[in-house]
């Protein structure tokens, strides 16, 4: 079955940085776009950064220009690179697969001095 296991979170302060891991199985990873989503308490998930089959990228405004997505094939893992971290960036993060599949359990990225 679809496995997406996500992981990297941690307790950061503010202007830290961290890389989240999404690896993925159960699926042919090169036939899907993947995503990162994230989840912050009390509001509904949230679109993070996209990946395209072919590695073209995009992001949500408030992420542009310190967040990268990235992916590697060989490894069936999708990658959150996260700079200049935020106190408002504190959310459980998960990813999945364009279009999606049952959802991880997520990792939670808390941002706090």
């Amino acid at each position: 079955q679809v496995q997406l296991v996500e992981s990297g979170g941690d307790l950061v302060q503010p202007g830290g940085s961290l890389r989240l891991s999404c690896a993925a199985s159960g699926i042919i990873f090169t036939f899907y776009g993947m995503a990162w989503y994230r989840q912050a308490p009390g509001k509904q998930r949230e679109l993070v950064a996209g990946i395209s089959r072919g590695g073209s990228t995009n992001y949500e405004d408030s992420v542009k220009g310190r967040f990268t997505i990235s992916r590697d094939n060989a490894k069936n893992t999708v990658y959150l690179q996260m700079n200049s971290l935020k106190p408002e960036d504190t959310a459980v993060y998960y990813c999945n697969t364009i279009p999606s599949h049952p959802w991880g359990q997520g990792t939670r990225v808390t941002v706090s001095s």
